[in-house]
This record gives C-alpha cells, structure tokens and sequence, in this order.
C-alpha cells in the first residue's frame, strides 16, 4: 500500500506586525487547511515574530516552550493539524534563528537552529545553530533547513544520506534571488531524490520586499504546487514511494561513496 501525506505550506502576509497579527493570520487560513485535509502547515522563516524587523528580534525572542509555542500548540490541538513555524529562539541569553514542528496533540515534534548566518541583519543578532535531526510524523521521516541552510548542497545531502524523505524549508528569501527559488533549491529536492517545501513571505516589510513563490518540489523533478507573489496556501498530496523509486534511479546517494577525487 502507497503511503501519502497531505502538506500545505502558507505564504504569510510579511506586513504583519505584531506577533498578535501573525498568530492571528494562522488562526485565520487554518481552518481551510483542515477542510483541505492537510496533515501538516509549513509556515516562513521567522514566522512568528516577522522577519526585517531589527533589533525588534531580541524582545520577540522566546524560549522553545514560551508564550507563542503555546498559542501554536493550541491552534494545532484545535484544527487537528501540525504546524511548523519559525521563530527567534531565546536559550541561555543566546538567540537563533530557529524552527520547530508541533503536532495536533500540542507536543513538539521536531526542531531545527538555523546552521549558516548570512551577514547583515542575521549576523547582528544571531547565533548559528549546530547539527540536523530528523523527526517521525505519520510515518514520514521529516528534516528541517532554514533558508541559506538549503543552499548549500552538503546540507540537504547530509539529511537526506540520514533518511529524510521530506525536508522543510522555512524561508525569507527576497526579491532579487528569483533563481534561488526557480532553480537552486528545486535542484536540491531532484539530485537527492526527496521532497522538498519551501516557504516564504509574501509582499514586503519594513522596506524589504520577499519573492513569495513558494513551492513543493518532487524527488524526481517536478513541482506539485508553486504559489505568486501573493499571500496563500498551496497544497500538495506526496506519494512517498517516489522517494524510493527516485533514489533507485539515480543513486546519487550511495555511488558517491565510490568517488575518487583525491589524486594519491
């Protein structure tokens, strides 16, 4: 029997500017995403507290299990649907630029510290994250990368070599980098045979404005959905038997060991 899994992924409004008027967004587009069936909600990068917002971050900082994790958990429990959400993570006086899935019995699932800081608003006032991990839902091995994580090859390469079948990407990609989100990151979904989501914000904020254009990308080289540059949610049904059909057809992941690049 095929296994399937029911993703949508919400372009956020960006000019939304309190955490009140994103938790309240989410409350508001989750019912449509109940009736459409989704087992999970794929949110941007920093989410819950927005994005080009400064030193602003600091005070919208929270710990894993603070008050937003807590307004997430109940949205979760009440719609039944997990959601997956960035948000700056507040650990021992450190900030992250961090993401986390919580269920739709309120318990976290899994979670992910941004590994690669870009310079600028970022390098201010984060610290980066260290390691990946996978997490288990409904039966599909899941793994998170933030935005600049995922454009590194290595990165998606390394989760997917630890079995992901789905790798989440929560970012604030913006406008000029149009062929990150039409070429690069596709490509890392089809060279390691995996799905991959990929989430932006829509519009703009505080003077800087995103692409939106996020998609679902297939293993095998396709696209199940790719919204505007509107704010929406695009939805997809993944059929995880392609997963392993595409890394038998090309197996990236195993031949690799049998590279020679060093000359002895």
């Amino acid at each position: 029997m095929s296994r399937s899994f029911r993703l949508a992924v919400g372009q956020a409004p960006a000019d939304l500017d309190t955490v009140r008027c994103r938790l309240d967004w989410l409350s508001g587009v989750l019912p449509e995403v109940a009736a459409e069936e989704a087992d999970l909600l794929l949110l941007p990068e920093l989410f819950a507290s927005g994005y080009n917002i400064g030193a602003q971050v600091a005070a919208r900082a929270e710990p894993a299990d603070g008050y937003i994790a807590q307004a997430v958990a109940a949205l979760a429990k009440s719609h039944g649907v997990a959601i997956h959400y960035g948000f700056p993570e507040l650990d021992r006086g450190v900030i992250f630029n961090a993401a986390q899935c919580i269920g739709p019995d309120g318990a976290r699932l899994g979670s992910h510290r941004k590994l690669a800081i870009p310079p600028g608003f970022e390098g201010d006032h984060f610290s980066p994250g260290q390691g990946c991990a996978l997490f288990w839902y409904r039966g599909v091995r899941i793994a998170t990368l933030i935005c600049y994580d995922a454009e590194f090859p290595e990165t998606v390469r390394h989760v997917a070599s630890m079995g992901a079948e789905l790798v989440l990407v929560p970012t604030a990609l913006g406008a000029q980098w149009e062929w990150v989100a039409q070429r690069m990151i596709p490509t890392r979904a089809y060279e390691n045979g995996v799905f991959l989501a990929y989430a932006n914000s829509a519009g703009s904020e505080h003077g800087m404005t995103f692409l939106g254009q996020s998609f679902i990308a297939t293993p095998d080289g396709h696209e199940l959905a790719r919204a505007n540059t509107q704010a929406q949610v695009i939805y997809g049904t993944l059929q995880l038997d392609k997963v392993s059909a595409a890394q038998a057809r090309l197996p990236y992941l195993t031949d690799r060991a049998a590279l020679k690049m060093d000359i002895r």
